[in-house]
């Protein structure tokens, strides 16, 4: 009898241990909770806006995009709205491509990083995406004023869509790419030791044949560095750092399918991954792909499923998401709404996955 016992208690831990094991490695689906959508705006000077960035500062959130007649007209600038209370301020102008009385250039794809002592707003001017230059301003007053412009060094041009990450160590490595004349797209980390004053650039490997832009960056708990990479393969491709941003390993595909437009992703308080996207694949045109977006969820990186639909509307472009989570918990979404206007979506996670 004692040894039936003792057989069926060793059992029971083997199928318990299997179950939790399997728990941890598929996760439970987290529950979306207090869910709330709203535009930063109705109507502003500009006609058209896109590529938004969003930061939590001391006093609330900060939400940075480009703004002008159209994409790569010489009037398009660089906006910032607060949100103060429950209300957005009206889309202030912050940074323009403004050469001389006679010359303008685009500006582009405004990116927000709080680095603690100051905050960083780094943008670009030029023509096209094949001759633009980076630059930077910060604040020291949480994004109400900024200082001069500043151009990046040679061969580096700041975070091309994404919000850098800092490391444990102290170190910041911002997602970056070039997109050549030829055609040829190719990723690229700006990597700092001294808080993002200074910077070297690394590689990420990648055939000639295969365009990789625009990278999201991914903290895992084992030390590793995932890239998550918009790419023109139908699927977001990957690359891997065992070293903290020092070499990277050569691009492979995901299993999420992609049209080749913005991404980004963010790993949570609780070690939960976020990603969002659009589902599709891409077109004959850029704009095809861009009307549905999902956020997707994992527990590793590797494996990701559908949390929750954003948008899915025949004709509209819903794309250049941000996602950060502040430090109350809340999870903070804003993109590209039609062109038109930039939406923020707002939620907590009553995550499940970790024990």
């Amino acid at each position: 009898m004692k040894k039936t016992s003792f057989l069926l208690a060793l059992f029971l831990i083997i199928v318990l241990s299997e179950s939790f094991c399997f728990s941890q490695k598929e996760g439970v689906k987290p529950q979306i909770k207090s869910l709330s959508q709203e535009f930063i705006f109705d109507s502003a000077s500009f006609p058209s806006c896109h590529a938004s960035s969003i930061v939590k500062t001391k006093e609330g959130l900060l939400v940075a995009f480009f703004g002008g007649k159209y994409e790569r007209s010489p009037d398009v600038s660089i906006y910032t709205s607060r949100r103060i209370g429950q209300q957005w301020t009206t889309p202030c102008k912050v940074a323009d491509g403004l050469i001389n009385d006679t010359l303008s250039y685009p500006t582009w794809n405004p990116v927000l990083f709080n680095a603690g002592d100051s905050l960083f707003l780094f943008y670009k001017v030029g023509p096209n995406p094949t001759s633009w230059w980076g630059l930077f301003k910060y604040s020291i007053d949480q994004g109400k004023t900024w200082s001069v412009e500043q151009r990046l060094a040679d061969g580096i041009l700041g975070p091309i869509r994404n919000k850098p990450i800092k490391l444990k160590s102290g170190i910041v490595l911002s997602p970056s790419s070039t997109e050549s004349s030829t055609g040829i797209w190719k990723a690229h980390i700006e990597r700092s030791t001294d808080n993002g004053r200074t910077w070297d650039r690394t590689e990420i490997p990648s055939d000639n044949k295969i365009k990789v832009i625009q990278p999201t960056l991914l903290a895992h708990p084992d030390g590793k560095i995932q890239a998550l990479l918009r790419s023109d393969q139908n699927v977001i491709m990957q690359s891997w750092s065992h070293d903290e941003g020092l070499s990277w390993s050569e691009i492979t595909p995901t299993d999420v399918t992609h049209p080749n437009a913005g991404i980004d992703a963010v790993r949570t308080q609780s070690g939960l991954f976020l990603l969002v996207n659009n589902p599709m694949k891409k077109g004959e045109s850029w704009e095809v792909g861009r009307n549905k977006l999902n956020l997707y969820w994992s527990v590793d990186g590797f494996n990701w499923q559908v949390l929750m639909e954003l948008e899915n509307e025949p004709t509209g472009e819903f794309s250049y998401p941000a996602i950060i989570q502040s430090e109350d918990g809340y999870i903070h979404i804003t993109y590209t709404y039609n062109r038109k206007k930039i939406k923020h979506v707002s939620f907590l996670i009553n995550n499940t996955d970790k024990k």
